[in-house]
């Protein structure tokens, strides 16, 4: 009896379709991968951040656990560079980048930023929405056209961020007439100056983030978008100009325009340069399974956040042609977002 039985095993055995190694889960098992956000808790970033961080684990062979830290500082400066130089190159970081530090590299505009972020590993965009500028809802400025009228008083974050960069132009370009708090900490510090009236404006944040982050702010009309940056206009405002149909000439269009694309890159998710190729690609599939994924839909939902997905790949090549822009436009725009009417903040209270 048991020599059939033995035939039997044997034949099995040897028609069975055969079991590989996965290498990326075997790297990933047991291990943790830690989430590098640019900002500080509580803004669209952190947000954004945090919800990819509690479902994408799943989708990574191997289920890595995914552990959020905070790394605020110089408009993103600060996780910009960590993420490039210090932190490992295995696959084992994840990274919310702050949006204007393309622009920033492309006109060389900080030297602080060390990174280069060509050699980012792209990973995928979760939104790029339109930013918008805010009025706090007592300042004597509630339009576009106030603002080129009156001195209006707007706080911004760092050197490195678009929160910067876009109301310099609009000083210099536009022919407004803001005065710029610069170097809050994160956004949440400049929504709460305003609640202070320590500064009237805000510079830049996706609409979609006041609607996620700060609802109340919406809801009860304490917040006015007075302008709107990117290509086309958000379906919910349709009465907020946007900055590229504010250009007088075809020389400011160039430069409006130059911005108003940067204002794609959106949410952009990245890991360490260096990383091979095999873990790259589980990553963005990763990332693209995640939000096609039920759970973290629902609770994107919940979260009021509002998802315009970009694939890595559509990431790096954005990036890659707002850092590689003509020279002579990237002259031109360099020149057009340097603040000139400026104070510091003062320390967070």
């Amino acid at each position: 009896m048991r020599h059939p039985v033995s035939a039997v095993v044997l034949i099995l055995t040897l028609f069975s379709p055969p079991t590989f190694a996965n290498p990326v889960a075997d790297f990933y098992k047991g291990k943790q991968v830690t989430f590098v956000i640019r900002s500080g808790v509580g803004g669209g970033y952190d947000l954004y951040a945090r919800v990819l961080g509690r479902h994408i684990g799943k989708h990574i062979p191997g289920n890595p656990q995914v552990i959020p830290v905070n790394m605020p500082g110089g408009g993103g400066i600060k996780a910009a560079n960590y993420v490039a130089n210090v932190a490992p190159k295995d696959g084992t970081i994840l990274t919310i980048a702050s949006q204007g530090l393309a622009v920033d590299q492309a006109l060389g505009l900080s030297t602080g930023l060390e990174a280069d972020l060509r050699n980012f590993n792209w990973i995928g965009n979760m939104s790029s929405h339109n930013q918008v500028s805010v009025v706090w809802h007592t300042s004597k400025t509630q339009s576009w056209d106030d603002a080129l009228k009156r001195e209006t008083v707007m706080g911004t974050t760092g050197a490195g961020s678009i929160s910067t960069q876009v109301p310099a132009l609009y000083n210099n370009v536009l022919g407004a007439k803001f005065k710029l708090v610069i170097g809050y900490a994160d956004g949440v510090d400049v929504n709460l100056a305003m609640e202070r009236e320590e500064v009237e404006a805000r510079a830049t944040n996706p609409w979609v983030s006041y609607k996620a982050t700060t609802p109340h702010l919406v809801e009860k009309k304490l917040i006015k978008p007075i302008v709107q940056i990117g290509m086309t206009k958000e379906p919910d405002l349709p009465d907020v100009p946007l900055m590229r149909d504010l250009a007088k000439t075809p020389e400011h269009q160039q430069i409006v325009d130059f911005i108003s694309r940067s204002v794609s890159v959106g949410r952009p998710i990245a890991t360490t340069p260096g990383v091979p190729a095999e873990r790259v690609a589980a990553l963005r599939k990763a990332f693209d399974a995640t939000l096609a994924d039920p759970e973290f839909l629902a609770e994107a939902e919940k979260q009021r956040m509002e998802i315009r997905a970009m694939t890595g790949a559509e990431l790096a090549q954005l990036i890659k042609d707002i850092i590689e822009a003509p020279a002579d436009i990237r002259e031109k725009v360099k020149l057009a977002i340097e603040p000139k009417n400026t104070v510091e903040a003062p320390k967070a209270k």
